[in-house]
C-alpha cells in the first residue's frame, strides 16, 4: 500500500497535464467543433424562451411530468410533431472561461485523486511502470469517458459525438497513468 502522501506530485502533474491535453484538443485541434449546431431560426427560438422567462436549469421538450401520461393522445402527438429533446439554460450574461476552466481542472485533480486512492491501495512501492500504468490508466479512462455513453444513451448526444469523448478519454487516462507510472514511488 502506497500513502495518497506519497501520490500528491502524479495527482498533481497528471491533472496539469491532463488540463493542457484538453486545451490542446478543444482550443488548436477543435475536433469537437463540428458536432455543434445553429438553429436556422435562432432568432425567433431565442426570443420564445426570452418570452417564457424560465429560470437557469434544464428542461425537457416536450415535457410530461408523470409517466403515466406518456402514453396520452396529446403527448404522442406532440412526440410526433417534434421537436424532442433536452434544453440547458444558464444564467444570462456575458459568459466567462475562467470559473468552468477552474471547475474543470479541479475536476481532473479529482479523478487524479481518487486513481491514486485506488492505486495507492492495490499496488505497492517499486510496482513496475506497466502495471502502474494499466491501473491508473484504466481508472482514469472510466471517469473521464463513460458520461459520455449516458449522454448518448438518455439525452440522445449523438454517438459521433460521444466518440469523441471517449476518445479524449481515452487520452485523458493514457496521460494520467504515464504521470503516474513515471512518478510512482520505488521501493
Amino acid at each position: 500500500m502506497v500513502s495518497l502522501a506519497h501520490l500528491w506530485l502524479p495527482i498533481l502533474l497528471s491533472a496539469v497535464l491532463v488540463f493542457v491535453a484538453s486545451s490542446v484538443i478543444h482550443m488548436a485541434l477543435k475536433w469537437h467543433n463540428p458536432d455543434y449546431h445553429g438553429l436556422p431560426n435562432e432568432d425567433e427560438v431565442r426570443a420564445a424562451i426570452r418570452k417564457g422567462e424560465p429560470s437557469p436549469g434544464m428542461y425537457v421538450i416536450p415535457y410530461c411530468k408523470e409517466m403515466k401520461d406518456m402514453g396520452s393522445e396529446d403527448m404522442q402527438r406532440k412526440f410526433q410533431e417534434g421537436p424532442v429533446g433536452f434544453l440547458i439554460l444558464r444564467q444570462p450574461g456575458r459568459l466567462g472561461m475562467g470559473k468552468n476552466l477552474i471547475q474543470w481542472f479541479l475536476y481532473c485533480a479529482v479523478v487524479s485523486f481518487f486513481c491514486a486512492y485506488l492505486a495507492g491501495h492495490v499496488l505497492a512501492a517499486g510496482t513496475s511502470y506497466l502495471v502502474v500504468f494499466r491501473v491508473v490508466g484504466t481508472a482514469a479512462f472510466m471517469a473521464y469517458s463513460f458520461g459520455s455513453i449516458s449522454m448518448a444513451i438518455w439525452w440522445g448526444q449523438p454517438w459521433g459525438a460521444a466518440l469523441k469523448d471517449i476518445l479524449d478519454g481515452l487520452i485523458y487516462g493514457l496521460v494520467t497513468a504515464g504521470a503516474f507510472g513515471w512518478l510512482w514511488p520505488h521501493a
